[in-house]
């Protein structure tokens, strides 16, 4: 079976490299280009948090116990390197690419080396009122280990000199402070030129205002960072709560084993020498060289400087036809099930209904997951005015989202405050459902209005993830929604689900019992098919059985935005199933699937990926789709995506990520805008 699997690391980047073919295409306005820039250097060092560092965990554990893998994960290590080396390439010719086209729109990425001097006296002016008061510089003698300094910043190593001799050469470390101060500085406008200076070379041009009191007159500067092991060690000490263990192991993640270690190409081997003295680092697989600019993920938040046409045309979020303002939410999903489709449509209707819940006198108790909480989050300030108000509000908030641990651990504190209770998290075994739940008393019986949905309860995200929400007063859903927050208090005590599919008790079963109904109708002669929507696609059983119903003559359509171990067209193997992943302005994040179910199709709309992780590890809820209008607008919209022919690549093939082709004569389909054009469309008649 290995020889049919694309290892998950190495399908990783691919999916990565469609990142970075977003930032090359020509057809992208220039600053959504340098957008996909910073999105792709963010996902890489999340990639190097975790990915890798779990790998290098487990090359250790294969020293000690050969037996123990069924992989090599030095060679997978080794593949990695040789990737990421390719791709770097690509990565900085596309980004100065970008920045020598934006000076045709007078916007120009300039450095320390070629100011006026108008331009310097600002450069200086803004450093003292702006920089200096953030800027401790640690000489490198003093330095003791390479615990002091923080992960995934960037840092200048500098050579210090006397141009005299008077005094000896030194050597010192400068973090350039992006978390206080913003990466990037605009300059006074001159000749309706925009100027834009990265916060790395302002100190680098004002390294005299630091060190000239020290007798220092000459600098050079190497930017140089370290990305380290995130992975969390939980400490078991049951005589701790988990938020004190949880908060204990964010302090160790501080002092996480460097996976890597990028430094300039142009530093001084001297230097680079008795930097990895310092730091005890190796010249092995987490040395990286590279240019002297890091950190490229803030471009994710660049000025909004210059002209329309350099940003991608405004899509304002659509009110859903059947919400109209000013009418009670509850009285439109009493008489039918709403599914809100994000960020085409408003995320502001589930604020409005946690609003209306909070003042309804009917509204007995709200019951809710959070998992990723927006900075400001209007969700937790509309439980917490419900609270206010004598509702019983419960929420389980996910202490265990990666990189949102400490955020989390705030939230729940705030919380608890304002007297909302929160259920402990569960060790090991993260919620990644997304649930709400409202319990409202009519005519004297238990009403409950339910919320599953495949994306966070995050309004910040919402207006990028592209994401499926079901609002519905089935009483049986209601009831098993009920039931998973009796599991999540009780996990150790499953209750029988009938309607919701969860895991861990039987996700991966149900969808195996599934497609072995689709294998007996392909030979039946009846109709067989199944269309999938997910973000990675990764468990072995599941994999095995889509090969096998296409063996048996299921046709199988995929549409998989990130990782994916399966490879289609195989003779004899895969010849029924297509692959296509989509990478475009917004993030593909829904998982949808529908299964032919001869000729009486099932639809579900779900958490989990395909994955061991969700379906092993995690609280995941699947939820059937009943209404047929949803069912039919679930099928458009697939079948929009299925025909894209302008952003949609074909996976693990013998050409990687190579577009999918358009047919002669054939019209443009870029799948997200055609879909907000067809969702805007349905709310005009709405309205009308």
């Amino acid at each position: 079976m290995k020889k049919f699997l694309i290892n998950r690391e190495i399908s990783w980047l691919h999916f990565n490299a469609r990142v970075l073919q977003e930032a090359k295409d020509e057809h992208n306005p220039l600053l959504e280009r340098l957008r996909f820039i910073g999105i792709y250097s963010n996902n890489r060092d999340e990639f190097f948090r975790v990915r890798v560092a779990t790998l290098r965990r487990l090359r250790k554990l294969k020293k000690d116990k050969p037996e123990f893998l069924a992989y090599d994960p030095a060679k997978i290590l080794n593949d990695i390197r040789l990737i990421i080396k390719e791709q770097e390439e690509t990565y900085m010719a596309t980004y100065l690419e970008i920045a020598e086209q934006l000076k045709d729109h007078d916007i120009h990425l300039i450095d320390d080396q070629n100011l006026s001097e108008d331009m310097g006296k600002a450069v200086v002016r803004y450093f003292r009122e702006s920089v200096h008061p953030h800027l401790f510089p640690i000489m490198l003698s003093g330095l003791s280990d390479l615990n002091n300094l923080k992960d995934n910043s960037i840092y200048l190593a500098l050579v210090m000199r006397n141009s005299q001799d008077l005094i000896p050469e030194n050597y010192a470390l400068v973090k350039v402070p992006t978390s206080r101060v913003s990466r990037f500085f605009l300059l006074p406008e001159s000749n309706g030129k925009t100027n834009v200076m990265l916060l790395d070379d302002v100190i680098r041009y004002n390294l005299g205002e630091i060190f000239l009191p020290f007798g220092y007159d000459s600098f050079e500067a190497y930017s140089l960072k370290f990305t380290r092991d995130a992975e969390l060690d939980i400490d078991n000490d049951i005589s701790k709560s988990f938020i004190e263990i949880m908060a204990e192991s964010l302090k160790q993640r501080k002092k996480g084993v460097p996976v890597r270690f990028i430094y300039d190409e142009d530093m001084p081997e001297t230097l680079l020498n008795k930097l990895l003295k310092k730091f005890r680092v190796s010249k092995n697989d987490i040395m990286i060289s590279g240019w002297k600019y890091h950190n490229f993920r803030d471009f994710m938040d660049f000025p909004k400087i210059g002209s329309k046409e350099l940003y991608a045309d405004d899509l304002p979020p659509l009110r859903h036809p059947d919400l109209p303002p000013y009418k009670s939410i509850f009285g439109v999903i009493r008489q039918k099930d709403i599914m809100l489709h994000y960020p085409y449509q408003s995320f502001s209707h589930l604020i409005d209904l946690l609003r209306e819940a909070s003042l309804d006198p009917k509204v007995r108790s709200i019951k809710m997951t959070l998992y990723r909480a927006a900075r400001d989050s209007k969700v937790i300030n509309a439980l917490v005015n419900a609270a206010r108000n004598g509702k019983s509000v419960t929420v389980f908030l996910e202490l265990q989202a990666r990189f949102d641990e400490k955020a989390n651990i705030q939230w729940t504190e705030k919380l608890h405050e304002e007297g909302v209770k929160v259920i402990k998290t569960i060790p090991g075994l993260k919620v990644h459902s997304k649930l709400l739940l409202i319990r409202r008393k009519e005519e004297g019986k238990n009403v409950y209005y339910s919320n599953i949905t495949t994306g966070n309860f995050n309004e910040s995200t919402a207006r990028v993830y592209a994401d499926d929400s079901l609002f519905t007063a089935d009483e049986r859903i209601g009831v098993e929604v009920s039931k998973m927050f009796q599991l999540f208090e009780t996990p150790y005590a499953p209750p029988d689900f009938q309607e919701l599919v969860i895991s861990p008790s039987n996700m991966r079963k149900h969808f195996i019992k599934l497609l072995s109904a689709e294998i007996s109708n392909a030979k039946a002669g009846k109709e067989a098919s199944v269309i999938l929507k997910l973000n990675s696609l990764v468990d072995g059983k599941l994999v095995a059985k889509l090969y096998q119903a296409s063996n048996a003559g299921v046709k199988i359509q995929i549409i998989c935005r990130g990782i994916c171990v399966l490879i289609p067209g195989l003779p004899g193997k895969s010849e029924n199933i297509e692959v296509i992943s989509i990478v475009d302005r917004f993030l593909e994040h829904s998982r949808v699937y529908i299964f032919a179910n001869g000729g009486k199709p099932l639809y579900y709309i779900s958490s989990a990926d395909w994955m061991v992780r969700n379906l092993d590890h995690r609280f995941e809820v699947t939820t059937p789709v009943k209404d047929k209008q949803i069912q039919q607008e679930l099928y458009d919209m697939l079948q929009i995506q299925l025909r894209d022919n302008c952003k949609a690549r074909l996976p693990n093939r013998e050409i990687v990520n190579q577009y999918k082709s358009r047919e002669k004569g054939t019209a443009l389909v870029r799948s997200q805008l055609v879909i907000y054009e067809y969702l805007k469309k349905k709310s005009l008649l709405g309205q009308g």
